[in-house]
């Protein structure tokens, strides 16, 4: 999608606008050039816009990375990279050719390591491809880190089916992705196994576990929005999901449906198949005709994976009749952890993409996930600076997953002990495992900020009080 920069003044107007902390300005979404990378030199616009070769041609280990990228990154990279998948990585190896196309995208390769500074410095990279070095040694897990750090599990009332708000469900149809990001909050189901984490396993056979779902939600009127998951939809087959999908809208009571896909980003060209769009738009007319919401959530944290690509297949599923395409990003130190590239992001997902920012997650507490953290005073801070500038409709909120409560808007917080980095946080629902607790709406709970932003006197309270990580 092409756009223009708006330069245009009122008629009259005898000075320039004046000057904003954020510059706004249309930006013409960009395709890096796959070629640049000695492993893709051949590769032609039909194969680059394949599903099938796009996984084909996952990048899964670092045998296969050097096969892409060559000698235009470093060894001491490789050497890192290994030692983090070996030690620290709760996440597998698994990039798209898409994803990983999206690293460097304005570097120009030259000799041998001319990549080597631009990959190290890469936002994108950083949260999909971590390396040892990125990580924190003094405290990499916080103490109260866990591998479930929502409970998610714990309120599980059919396999997979996380019912932890009133009217909302989280089903879980499947345990991969097409791509892992490092910072996944389910890492304890998703994915393959690593050395620093052994991943939990379904028990039921898939369609035994969405029938469970099904009839979980058919005596459960109160419930009617409905988060289909895993993993990622994208890797289900479509006909399997649309079978689920209408399951769904059979049964009266569940007004939204809420398809979550980070493959929209990573594998667009999945979304861009004719027979998923197909699909997509009989589900969409079954949905208009019962009165059911139907959208696709996606997870972009960097507008230099907004590409148009990613526009094409966005603006293919709303042309085929969902009601919205939203984004939930992930808020992530090294990342995105400034307000200007927050807004870029806003505005790339808004005006190129015709996607909705929606929800920014701080970063969960789970195990070596310290150096992506924030503080929640930091989140608080972010907030303030990106408003204003969007539509209020499309100004994402940041948001604290609480453990036990759920999402919360940063400040809302009802009490916070800045020195120590301890919030608390209360709630106004009861989650499925809460029924019997009269006193769960009456009780604070703790949200803890990575240590290495406190203070020296709060760093050295957490230092004599350390606890033992629940994931070791």
């Amino acid at each position: 999608m092409a756009l223009m920069s708006l330069t245009s003044q009122p008629i009259g107007a005898s000075a320039g606008p004046p000057h904003q902390p954020y510059r706004y300005q249309q930006r013409q979404l960009h395709e890096p050039d796959w070629r640049r990378f000695p492993g893709w030199r051949e590769v032609t616009d039909a194969e680059w816009s394949s599903v099938q070769w796009q996984r084909a041609h996952c990048v899964k280990n670092v045998r296969q990375l050097r096969e892409v990228v060559g000698d235009l990154v470093d060894e001491t990279f490789f050497t890192d990279l290994e030692r983090d998948q070996a030690e620290r990585a709760t996440m597998s190896m698994l990039l798209p050719p898409q994803m990983l196309n999206t690293m460097a995208p304005a570097s120009e390769p030259g000799g041998p390591g001319s990549l080597t500074a631009a990959f190290y410095a890469d936002p994108v990279r950083h949260y999909m491809l971590p390396v040892f070095t990125d990580r924190r040694t003094d405290w990499p897990s916080h103490p109260h880190a866990s591998r479930d750090s929502l409970h998610e599990h714990d309120m599980w009332v059919a396999e997979g089916l996380t019912h932890r708000y009133p009217t909302k469900v989280l089903a879980e149809l499947l345990p991969t992705c097409p791509q892992y990001c490092g910072h996944c909050t389910r890492m304890d189901l998703v994915g393959n196994s690593t050395p620093a984490v052994t991943k939990l396993k379904f028990v039921a056979k898939p369609v035994d576990r969405h029938t469970a779902m099904l009839d979980y939600l058919r005596r459960t009127p109160t419930v009617r929005d409905v988060v289909v998951s895993g993993g990622d939809v994208a890797n289900m087959p479509w006909p399997r999901l649309e079978t689920f999908l209408a399951g769904l809208m059979e049964i009266e009571t569940i007004r939204d449906i809420r398809l979550a896909t980070k493959a929209l980003i990573g594998l667009p060209q999945h979304w861009a198949q004719p027979e998923v769009v197909e699909g997509v738009a009989r589900v969409a007319a079954t949905a208009r005709a019962r009165g059911v919401s139907l959208a696709v959530h996606t997870h972009a944290n960097h507008a230099n994976s907004i590409t148009p690509a990613v526009a094409a297949a966005a603006g293919g599923l709303l042309d085929a009749g969902l009601r919205d395409v939203r984004n939930q990003g992930v808020l992530l130190d090294g990342v995105n952890a400034d307000p200007h590239a927050l807004l870029d992001l806003s505005f790339a997902l808004l005006d190129g993409a015709r996607i909705m920012p929606y929800y920014l997650y701080m970063c969960d507490m789970i195990p070596y996930a310290e150096h992506w953290r924030v503080s929640v005073a930091t989140a608080q801070h972010l907030q303030h600076q990106i408003m204003g500038y969007l539509p209020g409709y499309a100004t994402p909120r940041i948001v604290c997953d609480v453990p036990f409560v759920g999402k919360r808007w940063v400040h809302q917080v009802a009490g916070y002990d800045t020195e120590r980095g301890i919030s608390t946080w209360t709630k106004n629902y009861l989650t499925s495992i809460e029924a019997d607790d009269p006193a769960a709406l009456s009780r604070t709970y703790e949200y803890f900020d990575p240590i290495h932003t406190l203070p020296e006197s709060g760093q050295e309270w957490w230092a004599r009080n350390r606890l033992q990580p629940v994931s070791e």
